[in-house]
């Protein structure tokens, strides 16, 4: 089954990312009734347009809370990874997961990752910004698997321009928490990468 990182559990001991996404309700009658794709796929697929979902809600909500402009814009990206996974799960005839209302989730474990999110980002605003770079570096991570597990190329595709978009928004939170003065320190990937993305520029393209 599609995995949130365990690795996650020890960052700033905080115990809130245990989760491991389950399969949705229905989501057996969805594997046996779209045999062109592979469960793993069928179940990143589903797993992928809530967690997007989840990212674009929590940055709704601090920008409410912080009035940050760089959580309204990255909030608008999210929307836009939305729609691209939105789209194959149409192309796929795959039932969609998503409550259409803020912080809500049909998935119960990504429905507590939201609140502890948003309760960390309630801090500061400077926490805020740890959180946005936190879910950006945790989605690197679970498209990187989806990449690995998925067999169909349009399905790829799609995962590679979130990557892409993910690598964007991290560069995006830890300038604006550099600008502060501070030094970011990566939460979930070796500081390594992360230093390899931030020092890198902006990547173009179509999400």
């Amino acid at each position: 089954m599609y995995k949130i990182k365990s690795s996650i559990i020890t960052v700033l001991t905080l115990i809130f990312f245990t989760a491991t996404a389950n399969v949705y309700a229905g989501g057996k009658n969805q594997i046996d009734d779209n045999a062109g794709l592979s469960v793993s796929e069928i179940e990143s697929l589903l797993f992928m347009r809530e967690e997007e979902k989840m990212a674009r809600d929590v940055y709704l909500t601090l920008y409410d809370l912080w009035n940050e402009e760089i959580f309204n814009n990255i909030a608008s990206s999210e929307q836009e990874h939305m729609d691209a996974i939105k789209s194959l799960l149409d192309k796929y005839d795959l039932v969609d997961p998503v409550i259409d209302s803020i912080g809500v989730f049909s998935d119960p474990e990504l429905q507590e990752l939201y609140i502890k999110l948003v309760e960390r980002g309630e801090k500061s605003a400077m926490e805020a910004l740890h959180v946005g770079g936190l879910i950006e570096e945790v989605d690197m991570q679970d498209i990187k698997e989806a990449i690995d597990e998925a067999e169909h190329e349009d399905i790829i595709a799609v995962y590679e321009e979130l990557l892409k978009g993910s690598r964007n928004h991290l560069r995006s939170f830890v300038g604006k928490i550099e600008d502060e003065g501070i030094v970011y320190e990566a939460q979930v990937l070796s500081q390594e990468e992360v230093d390899e993305i931030v020092d890198s520029p902006i990547e173009r393209g179509s999400i």
